[in-house]
């Protein structure tokens, strides 16, 4: 049983969470078995650029849910997230053969004592590159 992070344990500018996660061609195979999001541009190379872009992207979605976990882990329950928001900056192009790595920071932006919330904001990179702008979360606490 995990325990829900409490409100006052809390300050503002608390790094609560960190992890780089390692995305593959594969992963987007797997993905798109998942969603149903077979869109081309996530598996053909041909494909991306004959619509303009630098190569096979990772889904939107994907990238939502894992700049979204280690908040969850943190949290140890889905449920307490109450808002989630992203705007996506720049698409992430995931290359055929390591594949890239999409770097994660979870920090305390904002609490509510009395409601017993906090936004969570993230910042979500690739080689140092903001891949979203604005990710928050609005969580539920103890």
């Amino acid at each position: 049983m995990s325990v829900i992070p409490r409100v006052a344990a809390l300050a503002v500018g608390s790094l609560i969470a960190e992890r780089s996660v390692t995305v593959t061609r594969d992963s987007l195979v797997r993905y798109a078995g998942a969603s149903g999001d077979f869109n081309p541009i996530h598996y053909r190379d041909d494909i991306a650029r004959e619509v303009g872009l630098p190569g096979v992207l990772a889904h939107g979605m994907l990238t939502m849910g894992l700049a979204a976990q280690p908040v969850i882990d943190w949290l140890g329950d889905p449920g307490r997230v109450s808002d989630y928001q992203v705007r996506f900056t720049r698409p992430i192009v995931v290359p055929p053969d390591a594949g890239v790595t999409v770097a994660i920071s979870a920090q305390v932006a904002e609490l509510d004592a009395d409601a017993h919330t906090a936004r969570i904001d993230l910042t979500v990179t690739v080689a140092g590159e903001r891949v979203l702008g604005k990710a928050q979360l609005r969580v539920i606490l103890d």
